[in-house]
């Protein structure tokens, strides 16, 4: 049965300021660079075929530490911009606490966390799904059907929509979905990638 794994990159700079960080290539903390070694550790059992990552520093460098680790640093991978996070616009850069002192707090969880909202000038989470999903479609699902083991190292929200349409979660729920960063979460498919399994390890 073959594997998908996503990751969320390591802590960043800006996630470490509280900033909204998007689209805007900011590197990741040591923190950030622990999280990723332990990610690694976890996935020792797992030998995959391929890797996929956005083309910003923070999710690129995660996957590096995670394939040192596992000892698959020769792994190919493929970078594209279909996988980076959304762009948050007027807000990159920003720090949240004083964006919800601006605008409340309830408008920043709906730019944040929302389905269809988009923050000034930035895409929602719909938008970043419309390019997310399709890749997915076009690149990985084909080499899951070939019964190949996968790995994803990408964002907060670009992960967020690929789950929505992995898991079948409605616009609705996704509102309370947050994904860790730096922790692995493993999908098992059947042949005929029937969903079997999800979960964090």
């Amino acid at each position: 049965m073959p594997l998908l794994v996503i990751i969320r990159h390591g802590q960043s700079q800006w996630n470490l300021e509280n900033r909204f960080t998007g689209n805007k290539d900011v590197p990741l903390t040591e923190l950030g660079r622990e999280e990723a070694h332990v990610a690694g550790k976890k996935l020792k059992n797992i030998v995959f075929d391929q890797a996929f990552t956005s083309l910003l520093e923070r999710a690129d460098e995660t996957l590096a530490i995670v394939l040192e680790e596992i000892d698959q640093a020769e792994l190919p991978v493929i970078k594209n911009s279909a996988l980076n996070e959304r762009n948050y616009g007027d807000l990159q850069g920003l720090n949240k606490t004083e964006m919800a002192k601006k605008y409340g707090s309830q408008q920043v969880d709906l730019w944040r966390r929302g389905y269809d909202v988009q923050p000034p000038g930035g895409e929602s989470l719909k938008d970043t799904a419309t390019r997310v999903i399709p890749f997915y479609q076009q690149e990985i699902e084909p080499l899951l059907i070939a019964d190949k083991n996968i790995l994803v190292v990408a964002h907060g929200n670009s992960l967020r929509a690929l789950m929505m349409y992995l898991e079948k979660i409605s616009p609705e729920n996704i509102i309370t979905v947050n994904i860790p960063t730096g922790v692995p979460r493993v999908y098992t498919f059947s042949s005929h990638l029937k969903l079997v399994d999800a979960l964090y390890i």
